[in-house]
């Protein structure tokens, strides 16, 4: 069974809605059992919905209220990409770094494999450097 783009695309914005609503399992509902992260900074892709789940918890306990604002998203057969600003209130530690009760925003670029209606491969390239001075500077 194959997917349209537009489903694909529709697809991505479920999830960003479930998760910046806070509902975690149902967002990872959207992942195949096998889904791959691959991020900046990492040796390795992370494999499952178990540690898509964990860095996902993470952000959200560092900014409670955070929200993703789609700028631009397309696709084109089973990919899609999708340009985001994440904008939240450091409520809660974030790495080594404790709450500090800045509103920060900052911006990512990612791009998506779907697989049978399900969300299979993730690249992204979250500015971290921009998060990391407002937090800090």
């Amino acid at each position: 069974m194959t997917t349209t783009t537009a489903a694909n695309v529709q697809l991505l914005r479920d999830l960003y809605e479930l998760v910046t609503g806070g509902e975690i399992d149902r967002a990872a509902e959207h992942l195949t059992d096998d889904f791959v992260a691959n991020q900046p900074g990492r040796p390795a892709p992370t494999i499952g919905r178990a540690p898509w789940k964990e860095g996902t918890q993470s952000m959200l306990a560092a900014f409670p209220d955070l929200q993703a604002t789609i700028e631009e998203i397309f696709g084109h057969d089973n990919r899609v990409v999708v340009r985001l600003r994440f904008e939240g209130t450091h409520q809660g530690p974030l790495m080594s770094i404790p709450p500090t009760q800045r509103k920060v925003t900052f911006s990512s670029l990612e791009l998506y494999r779907v697989e049978d209606g399900k969300v299979a491969e993730e690249w992204v390239a979250p500015d971290m450097l921009g998060l990391m001075h407002q937090l800090t500077g």
